[in-house]
């Protein structure tokens, strides 16, 4: 069975607190502070995240499209980059949660999102 939605892996860049309101929801978010990953270089924490099937939410605009269109040129799968402006938890939160009701896993496979 595909998994409906899509688990998120919080770059150390967004506040520890987004993923326990995106938990609280009943969505699964993981940090890099929680796994041990805090000052893994970039290319490390999205390869993280395709190893654990998981999309990843950041704030880090540059180097993740860049990384994006590597992956792209590359041919190599990920679940979903999301990249998001700075905003306060709950607004952050209030988007990230509508992203997941209306993207399934396999929607988010290969796509780069902005909220």
């Amino acid at each position: 069975m595909e998994q409906l939605f899509t688990s998120l892996y919080l770059d150390e860049d967004v506040d520890l607190l987004v993923a326990d309101l995106v938990r609280a929801r009943g969505f699964s978010a993981l940090t890099t502070h929680q796994v041990g990953r805090l000052t893994s270089d970039d290319p490390s924490q999205l390869a993280y995240a395709v190893e654990h099937g998981m999309a990843i939410l950041t704030h880090n605009r540059a180097d993740f499209e860049r990384l994006w269109t590597q992956y792209l040129e590359a041919g190599h799968t990920h679940f979903g980059i999301i990249i998001a402006r700075q905003r306060s938890p709950y607004d952050l939160v209030d988007r990230v949660v509508r992203l997941l009701h209306e993207l399934t896993a396999e929607d988010a496979e290969n796509q780069l999102r902005y909220i």
